[in-house]
């Protein structure tokens, strides 16, 4: 048996473990092998996993692995409901907080990065936007397409557009609808948030192979088996019914928006399924993007996917003096 990796626990704020990466990279696994062997709890940071019903193109955990690995903040919006950064961190707060009141550790799981930055730093308060301005921002972006609209937010908020993908259509959206709210363009809102600590001792894990063409395999890989599994016939339920369209946010999850585009007879299914690779990739490019500015990270990088990521996390554990109890 190996070494206890066993870190004297802090006395003043209660630890919490985030685990971070691009899609596709092993976060999960790792995940559940920390639970496995300490006192670890998952709190999950995706925005898609949040849905009922996006199981398989979410790669969300099965239920057994559910019910082996409890999971905080998974299966709680119905698709036809949107769920904010800021409802997030609500959830998030009040999970962490029963997880440590329980004498156990918050291990915050996903790739959501607008969810970790919305934990780590709060938002700032924008007003609700009118269903009507949301409708015809999505209207719009059908005809004109998500890179015209993310000019157009360049014209009136340089500041956000640069920091978003001229395909982001959620975050394009969002900032759109603010500034044709209120005339205030979103920087601004943001300018005037007041920044929160948590009360936790964070150590920030990222979880990504050493080789990007490793990563672009896995996607594959897991894209192909996703499509075997059945994902066109979960999309094709959810098309059928009356209350979802294709410009709310759990349909215009990756992989989700591709299908949906072919069941209304926007494209075959080859070109479908390789849509929906590219944007994968895509995700994970973001994803990556993130990562390379995100402060106080530690990365573990992998060549063999087959092997445990314990010990080169306890390393890092052991070189932040991060208290964790029972990993070995």
């Amino acid at each position: 048996m190996a070494d206890r990796c066993v870190v004297d626990k802090s006395e003043s704020l209660p630890p919490a473990l985030f685990l971070m990466g691009p899609t596709a990279a092993g976060k999960t696994r790792l995940a559940f092998e920390i639970c496995e062997r300490s006192n670890a709890e998952i709190v999950s940071v995706d925005s898609a996993l949040v849905y009922r019903g996006l199981d398989i193109g979410s790669a969300k955990p099965t239920a057994d692995e559910l019910a082996r690995y409890p999971h905080h903040l998974v299966n709680i919006r119905d698709p036809a409901e949107a769920y904010s950064a800021a409802e997030f961190r609500r959830d998030a707060l009040s999970a962490m907080a029963d997880i440590t009141a329980r004498g156990r550790m918050p291990l915050l799981v996903g790739g959501t990065m607008l969810y970790f930055k919305a934990l780590l730093e709060g938002l700032a308060e924008t007003p609700p936007v009118e269903p009507g301005i949301r409708e015809a921002i999505a209207a719009e972006a059908d005809v004109r397409g998500w890179p015209a609209l993310h000019k157009e937010l360049a014209d009136c908020d340089p500041e956000v557009a640069a920091g978003i993908h001229p395909n982001h259509s959620q975050r394009i959206g969002r900032a759109l609808e603010v500034f044709r709210s209120t005339g205030i363009p979103m920087s601004r809102w943001r300018a005037g948030q007041a920044s929160a600590a948590l009360p936790y001792r964070i150590l920030q894990v990222a979880v990504a192979p050493s080789d990007r063409n490793l990563l672009h395999e896995r996607i594959e890989q897991r894209l192909q088996a996703m499509f075997s599994a059945g994902m066109v016939d979960e999309v094709r339920a959810l098309h059928q019914r009356d209350d979802l369209a294709r410009n709310l946010p759990a349909i215009r999850a990756v992989g989700y928006r591709q299908v949906w585009e072919y069941l209304d007879g926007e494209t075959d299914e080859q070109t479908m399924q390789e849509r929906a690779l590219v944007a994968t990739r895509q995700l994970a490019k973001r994803q990556y993007t993130w990562l390379r500015k995100w402060p106080d990270l530690h990365w573990i990088l992998w060549t063999n996917a087959e092997k445990s990521l314990i010990p080169e996390l306890c390393a890092h554990l052991a070189d932040a003096d991060f208290p964790v109890h029972g990993l070995y």
